[in-house]
């Protein structure tokens, strides 16, 4: 295989793994499977979970989970929906499942998280506001850090 026809190659499986995470962001709250996934972007599950990994930074699952807990704590913020119907909404069926992630990521409760987190004042540009509270890694978003 040449460099070009392998360098094609490359950005035609970084454009599917792209429609995958499309999904993924859109569909976030909704039931998702690694296959369904895989079908997306074209290849098995195997070599989907190892091709996002490479692409992304993780996987798929974790992914996921991310991009669930970061709307979980924008409605904490904005919202005063009960925790329960937080975690439903964002995609999670177990209460337990929620806050045990949610405290992995964030550092603390979801019901903490609420009481010790204003809303952004509407004076902070929200992209700027989203990118601070965004977990980036597994408990290293701002309000997990050591002061």
């Amino acid at each position: 295989m040449s460099d070009r026809s392998a360098q094609a190659e490359r950005e035609r499986s970084n454009r599917l793994l792209l429609r995958a995470r499309d999904v993924m962001d859109r569909s976030y709250a909704e039931p998702l499977d690694v296959d369904a996934l895989a079908r997306v972007a074209h290849c098995s599950a195997a070599h989907f979970i190892r091709s996002f990994r490479v692409a992304f930074g993780e996987t798929p699952h974790r992914y996921l989970q991310r991009r669930r807990i970061e709307r979980a704590m924008a409605l904490l913020r904005t919202t005063d929906e009960p925790v329960q119907e937080i975690c439903v909404a964002v995609g999670w069926s177990s209460l337990a499942t929620f806050t045990r992630t949610f405290r992995t990521v964030v550092g603390v409760p979801p019901a903490a998280y609420r009481s010790a987190v204003p809303a952004p004042p509407d004076t902070v540009p929200t992209c700027f506001a989203k990118a601070w509270e965004r977990p980036s890694s597994f408990g290293t978003t701002p309000h997990a850090r050591p002061a």
